[in-house]
């Protein structure tokens, strides 16, 4: 067994050890990494041909936590992991996107790269070692690859970058961001911020590409040491050359011509490109058709996306005829679906979000059991696509990868923005009703129109905007676009969405898709983004300028206030008992939770009458009963000896036979008080020892005279 070891040293002197020749061998490739007593199995498996017909890349990417990394049973009725969480499939989305751009041009074969935490210590997070992991099991194999990449988290924290930082140290951080990239280029970039500036965005990448260089040279030297720098031949593409010479010749121009008619209606220029590789198939012999039809779309598509880039580069047009930093007409409603606690539409050009808020309480928060989250999540975004958004006339199959991405960026764009300890539990969902350009910015831009609208009052609006980049001969010809079409994002060599208040960045999401991307064109791109946002962000305060002051007449209202701990159980009962009664007298729901020192008692109803209720209710409860204190009370049961009374919510005690009148009863059928009855009593004492209450109803009567004496007779 030949086992090869490598060492990564951070700044911090903490270390990363790559290990391969020990575990699951039969893989193309496989390695160990580890910090501290973290551990995560990184395997590749690549087949040796490709699917015929086969024109991308077959990639797929999962990541997976095992529940016992962590000495966990998993939750459910099977006790056993199961489909991917949204957690696991942001980061395998994050892996997936830096290493999908580096395979080989005409690599076409299926290859799975798995990535799986098997030992977790809580302290450091696994999900920064994963892009590293999934790269050095490329490097210890011999799949073709264009790397090695790593990936790590940057994050400032009083004021200082620190790379890979632990779940504490993230809790004090403003900006957290992923960076992956190969030791010459960024390749991928996502993090979330609290109002940062461009400029610190920007040096956060840098300082995230140093540390990236150093573990991109120990792959490099770990390579070298399992003889794997050579990689397998493949042959997954045949070319017919004087037909791609053919296509070039005769469709070029009219596919230029198309590019630069700046035609704004989408499908209407999709037609027109169409038209004209149908022509150039008409042309054709009708017995050769079925046979080079392949090869005519694939070489059109490289034609299409030449003329494209030299209508922008050449002559400054973009294909629906806007310049590089103009933004398509913005349009935008609120208060269109009156059911909803908060709604809004917000249309730029062709991309549309119909979007909703709904306000709740306690009950409705998100709980999250993973192998190393738990906890509860108050304020969640959901995002959908459906097919008709893009005129595709397919069945809905449920919600994807893209969405759960898509919504995690526009959540991250906006969370930062709900006021610190607010009552609601607050979903937002955005439904996608059109798409050409990015949606997920439409999305932060309905979603905060939609959170104003139900009158959440956030700190901020927040907008965001997508840019693309076309450049050539390694960036020195390039141009910027702004708010970018899909078209544009699919030819184009970079996605950059970036979300903001007036006052900073919140979110960003960065592909990059070329090789020498200068850290000029980052800044270029950041700026002009800038600008940007501030454009939509004053287009959506002309709809709507600041949160309403009322919430919608069908939103819940909710008032929460804290007791102390010792009296939760007092507010509950046994069994819930006093609890339930209260929500059945009041119409109010009630949740208490346990925090600190303190219980957190959250009350609500749809109506001021139910929560004033069930706040009397509960004071009453928690109130402090005092000797000497007046009580109206009901008699809750009759004994021979006297009569229980509840003087107070939750609080009972006993009214002696001798108590009730001045005058002597000798049953308490002659006193009669009845089960039911309400009473007025003064509590007299509390016994130190037993806690017993002393309570008295001839104590509030009047004491009758005393009987004088008959005289005698002397």
């Amino acid at each position: 067994m030949n086992v090869v070891t490598k060492t990564i040293t951070l700044g911090d002197g903490r270390t990363i050890s790559i290990e391969t020749g020990k575990l699951a061998k039969q893989a193309d490739g496989s390695v160990m990494v580890r910090m501290g007593d973290t551990m995560l199995l990184a395997t590749v498996c690549s087949a040796k041909d490709a699917v015929p017909g086969t024109d991308f890349m077959p990639l797929s990417v999962d990541y997976k936590e095992k529940f016992a990394s962590s000495g966990r049973f998993p939750g459910g009725f099977l006790r056993r992991e199961g489909r991917a969480s949204d957690y696991e499939i942001l980061v395998s989305r994050l892996v997936d996107r830096a290493l999908r751009p580096l395979f080989p041009d005409d690599f076409h074969a299926e290859t799975f790269v798995t990535v799986t935490l098997f030992s977790a210590d809580g302290i450091d997070m696994p999900d920064a070692l994963a892009g590293l992991a999934a790269s050095a099991a490329l490097a210890v194999s011999d799949v073709p690859f264009n790397g090695p990449i790593s990936e790590v988290r940057v994050a400032r924290i009083n004021g200082e970058f620190v790379i890979n930082p632990t779940f504490e140290q993230l809790n004090d951080a403003d900006m957290e961001i992923m960076v992956a990239a190969t030791i010459d280029n960024i390749m991928m970039v996502e993090g979330e911020m609290k109002e940062v500036s461009e400029n610190d965005l920007l040096n956060a990448m840098k300082v995230a590409h140093e540390a990236i260089k150093e573990q991109c040279q120990v792959q490099l030297e770990l390579m070298e040491a399992v003889g794997k720098t050579v990689k397998r031949t493949y042959c997954h593409e045949e070319n017919d050359e004087d037909l791609r010479k053919d296509v070039w010749a005769k469709t070029y121009d009219k596919a230029y011509a198309v590019a630069t008619a700046c035609n704004p209606d989408k499908h209407a220029r999709s037609d027109n490109f169409e038209a004209i590789v149908n022509e150039y198939i008409a042309g054709i012999a009708p017995e050769e058709v079925d046979a080079k039809k392949p090869l005519i779309a694939k070489y059109y598509h490289e034609v299409e996306k030449e003329a494209m880039r030299r209508s922008i580069l050449d002559e400054g047009k973009r294909l629906d005829g806007r310049k590089t930093t103009e933004i398509r007409p913005i349009w935008s409603e609120v208060d269109y679906l009156p059911g909803t606690h908060g709604s809004a539409i917000f249309t730029r050009g062709e991309t549309q979000s119909l979007t909703t808020v709904t306000l709740g309480t306690k009950m409705d928060e998100k709980l999250v059991d993973e192998a190393l989250i738990r906890g509860k999540e108050r304020f969640l975004l959901h995002y959908n696509f459906p097919p008709f958004s893009t005129g595709e006339a397919k069945a809905s199959r449920g919600v994807g990868r893209r969405e759960v991405g898509h919504g995690n960026l526009a959540l991250r764009a906006l969370k930062n923005m709900i006021p610190e300890n607010y009552p609601y539990v607050v979903r937002v969902v955005s439904d996608i009703l059109e798409s050409n350009g990015s949606s997920s910015m439409a999305t932060v831009c309905a979603g905060t129109l939609a959170l104003m609208d139900a009158g959440v009052e956030i700190k901020k609006p927040v907008s965001g905007i997508a840019m693309g980049l076309i450049s050539e001969n390694k960036g020195k010809n390039f141009a910027v676009l702004s708010d970018i079409l899909g078209d544009e994002d699919h030819l184009g060599d970079m996605d950059f969405k970036v979300t903001g208040t007036k006052d900073g960045i919140t979110a960003t999401q960065m592909d990059i898709k070329v090789d020498g991307l200068s850290y000029e064109i980052l800044e270029t791109a950041l700026n002009q983004a800038k600008v940007g946002r501030m454009h939509i962000l004053g287009k959506i305060q002309e709809t709507l300028s600041e949160p309403r002051a009322e919430m919608k007449p069908n939103a819940p209202r909710i008032v929460v206030m804290f007791i102390p701990k010792e009296m939760i159980g007092a507010i509950i009962g046994p069994g819930g008992k006093i609890i339930q009664n209260m929500q059945a007298e009041t119409g109010a729901v009630i949740t208490i939770e346990e925090i600190g020192d303190q219980g957190r008692v959250e009350i609500a109803a749809n109506n001021k009458m139910a929560i004033d209720a069930a706040i009397s209710k509960i004071k009453g409860i928690v109130a402090i009963p005092e000797v000497g204190e007046t009580y109206p009370s009901k008699v809750k049961s009759v004994m021979p000896y006297g009569a229980f009374v509840e003087f107070m919510p939750g609080k009972e005690g006993l009214l002696h036979i001798s108590e009730i009148d001045w005058k002597r009863i000798e049953t308490m059928d002659q006193s009669g008080i009845k089960e039911g009855d309400m009473i007025d009593v003064k509590l007299l004492d509390i016994d130190q020892k037993t806690g017993k209450f002393k309570l008295s109803r001839k104590a509030l009567l009047p004491r009758p005279p005393k009987e004088d004496k008959p005289k005698s007779n002397e």
